[in-house]
C-alpha cells in the first residue's frame, strides 16, 4: 500500500489534467484521444526503464543505493516543498508548456508532468534489488501500471473532470499531495541512513 501511495504522489495524476488541457487546445479534438495514449505511453517506458536499470546504472557508477535512497529522499522532500509552498504543478507546467507546442505528448506531458523527476527517483528507490524480491519488484510495476492507468482514464475524461474540480481543485489536491510525499521522503532519508549502517531505524507497523 505505502509503495502505491508513493507513487500515485509523485506521478500526481489529478494535477496532470490542465497540463493535458493546455497541450490539447492546439490538437484537434479527434485527436485528443492519441495525445493521451502517447503521453502515458512514453511515461510508462521511461518509468519502467529506471525501475529495470536505474539501480544497476547506480551500481555500475560505484554509488551505493543507500546514499541514493538520501539524495533521493532530499530531492523528493524539496519536489514536495515546491508543491505545498511554491507555484502549484499545473501552473509552473503550463507555463513551461507555452515554450513549445510541437510535442506536447513528450513535453510537458510525459516529462516532467507524469514521468517526473521525483516518480523516476521514487520507483528506483522502490525496488532496491538487494532488499526486494523479483516479485515484490513485480507487484511494484504492477502498482506503477494501475496508477498510470489510473492517469490515462482522468486524461481521457480531462475536459470533465477539469470542470468539476477546476485549476484550484486541482492546485489544492497537488499541495495535499505535496504533504504526503514530504512525510514519505523523510521515511526514505531515515531508510538510506539505516541501509548504510550509519544507525537503525525501527521499523513502521504493518
Amino acid at each position: 500500500m505505502r509503495e502505491f501511495v508513493t507513487l500515485f504522489v509523485v506521478i500526481d495524476p489529478v494535477g496532470t489534467i490542465p497540463v493535458f488541457l493546455f497541450a490539447a487546445q492546439s490538437v484537434p479534438t479527434r485527436l485528443h484521444r492519441s495525445l493521451a495514449l502517447r503521453a502515458v505511453g512514453i511515461s510508462t517506458l521511461v518509468l519502467l526503464a529506471f525501475l529495470v536499470a536505474g539501480q544497476v546504472l547506480l551500481e555500475t557508477l560505484g554509488l551505493r543505493f543507500g546514499s541514493f535512497q538520501i539524495a533521493g529522499g532530499i530531492i523528493l522532500f524539496l519536489f514536495a516543498m515546491t508543491m505545498i509552498f511554491g507555484e502549484s504543478k499545473p501552473n509552473r507546467e503550463i507555463e513551461d508548456a507555452g515554450r513549445d507546442h510541437l510535442a506536447g505528448a513528450v513535453f510537458p506531458l510525459a516529462m516532467p508532468s507524469i514521468a517526473s523527476p521525483g516518480a523516476m527517483l521514487a520507483i528506483v528507490v522502490l525496488t532496491d534489488n538487494h532488499t526486494e524480491t523479483i516479485a515484490d519488484q513485480a507487484i511494484t510495476a504492477a502498482m506503477l501500471v494501475v496508477v498510470l492507468l489510473f492517469t490515462l482514464v482522468l486524461l481521457l475524461a480531462a475536459s470533465f473532470v477539469h470542470r468539476m474540480i477546476g485549476n484550484t481543485g486541482a492546485s489544492v489536491i497537488s499541495r495535499v499531495m505535496g504533504i504526503v510525499l514530504a512525510t514519505i521522503a523523510v521515511d526514505a532519508i531515515l531508510g538510506g541512513f539505516d541501509t548504510l549502517g550509519v544507525f537503525q531505524v525501527a521499523s513502521h507497523m504493518p
